[in-house]
């Protein structure tokens, strides 16, 4: 605590000027644009590959499997030897990765590329840890809804283009022009934003604890992505996946238990608003993640049947709205964190979510159904989970914000992950067996599921009565 006290006296002063976060609102554009071209592309990355529905969902989730790994690991060694050192090595990583995808001759490339681009998710919590230091606890939830606002922004740029560019000069450029932006702005960050000492402590990392911890992430989910694919696995396969993910969640908890200086405090875990906020998250990107996967699926369904044909272009056209939609909804997420509380405005998300998705099951015959479906449940979650993250982050101690956070960040990655997987599996599991083509019973049947799961953040609100603002607004 001694450490902690100094390293701040020293930050404090220092103010984040204007220049500086402008580069890191662009890098996060940047960022967002790389992550989100494969959403509208996904379709024809399938065909051009030959993969099902379930094996085109691992091509997005490999980057959220390395995101949820690292991501914690990320945020702990932020707080211990700066953001910005940290960030900038991150996005060295995430620059070969986007160049290697840029560049794959086949799945197998493409996928390791995938995997190095996943770091990025360690970007948002770091990019806290520097809004925190240099900001007042009032400033820094409207400021960490902002960045998160502009990573978000940067899916609208990828979805916009990512068509346009597959189809005009190839899927490989949709990879390797954003991460030329990468490159670029991580050079403007570097000597732009200001230098955060960091924490100094007598207490080493605790590696143990972040080994364990990643390989239960890591466990976790590649048990995920392949329980979910076609054909899944046998019952005692499952079973084995669980019993390894279970030992090394233990395994953890009982070195976390034991360390002087553990990775994540425990203590923490077990705050209201801390776990409060987690279980909320999972939900809503569960249900949020499912939406993800199955509207560009049944926009590329041929229109000889109930789908509408739509190209690449076409398909990212029409989740444009949509990514205005989360953009506008983070960057009101911290506002409304603050005015509201997380409580009312996850129940409001929910009750819009819910609704809209069970009413899709139904109405699903025009372009304009989907359009709308997507605007409104991508601001529902954008809203929700932006406010759980930003009262999260004030409502711990500083020194904790880029820990606590990303394992918010993770859970968000985690949540989505699993709805991407299930709607793959549920399109997978009522494909016609000669053509090999989702029924369009299907695609009601994922999103009056997606529908249902949204559903559970009421139940979860009224059990836990999560007030995180107020707690918020006090640290």
């Amino acid at each position: 605590m001694k450490g902690t006290s100094t390293s701040e006296a020293v930050v404090s002063p220092v103010r984040i000027g204007r220049p500086a976060i402008g580069a890191l609102g662009i890098l996060a554009l940047a960022l967002g644009t790389l992550q989100s071209v494969v959403e509208p592309a996904l379709p024809l990355l399938q065909r051009e590959l030959g993969v099902s529905s379930g094996e085109g969902a691992l091509i997005g989730n490999t980057l959220l499997i390395t995101g949820a790994v690292v991501t914690p690991v990320a945020g702990k060694l932020g707080d211990r030897y700066g953001g910005k050192r940290v960030l900038v090595q991150l996005m060295a990583v995430v620059s070969v990765g986007g160049l290697l995808a840029g560049l794959a001759p086949n799945l197998p490339v493409l996928l390791l590329g995938q995997v190095l681009q996943g770091v990025m998710v360690g970007a948002l919590p770091l990019s806290f840890i520097l809004v925190r230091k240099h900001l007042p606890a009032g400033e820094s939830q409207v400021a960490i809804g902002l960045v998160v606002a502009l990573f978000t922004g940067g899916s609208m740029v990828g979805m916009l283009f990512a068509g346009p560019i597959a189809e005009g000069l190839s899927w490989h450029w949709m990879f390797a022009l954003p991460t030329i932006a990468i490159i670029v702005t991580t050079l403007a960050v570097a000597r732009l934003m200001p230098h955060d000492p960091p924490i100094r402590s007598d207490d080493r990392i605790d590696w143990p604890g972040t080994v364990l911890l990643s390989a239960t992430l890591l466990a976790f989910m590649l048990g995920l992505v392949t329980v979910t694919r076609e054909g899944g696995l046998p019952p005692l396969a499952v079973g084995a996946i669980a019993v390894v993910v279970a030992a090394l969640a233990t395994g953890w908890v009982a070195v976390e238990r034991r360390a002087a200086s553990p990775m994540v405090d425990l203590r923490m875990l077990t705050k209201p608003a801390m776990w409060h906020a987690g279980v909320l998250t999972f939900v809503i990107t569960t249900s949020a993640g499912m939406v993800l996967f199955l509207l560009p699926q049944l926009f590329a369904v041929s229109a000889d049947g109930y789908g509408f044909g739509a190209s690449t272009t076409d398909i990212g056209l029409f989740l444009l709205p949509g990514a205005i939609a989360g953009a506008v909804s983070d960057s009101v997420g911290g506002i409304a964190a603050r005015r509201f509380g997380p409580r009312a405005v996850v129940v409001v998300g929910t009750v819009v979510t819910a609704v809209t998705m069970i009413a899709l099951a139904s109405l699903h015959s025009a372009e304009w159904q989907l359009v709308l479906a997507k605007v409104l449940t991508a601001f529902a979650a954008g809203v929700g989970t932006t406010a759980l993250l930003a009262g999260t982050a004030t409502a711990v101690e500083a020194k904790d914000t880029g820990i606590a956070t990303s394992l918010l960040v993770v859970t968000r990655v985690i949540g989505v992950a699993l709805g991407a997987q299930v709607g793959g599996a549920i399109l997978d599991a009522g494909a016609d067996p000669t053509t090999g083509l989702p029924a369009e019973s299907a695609f009601a049947t994922g999103f009056a599921a997606a529908g249902l799961v949204a559903a559970l953040s009421l139940l979860i609100v009224r059990i836990t009565k999560i007030n995180i603002a107020k707690k918020g607004s006090q640290a």
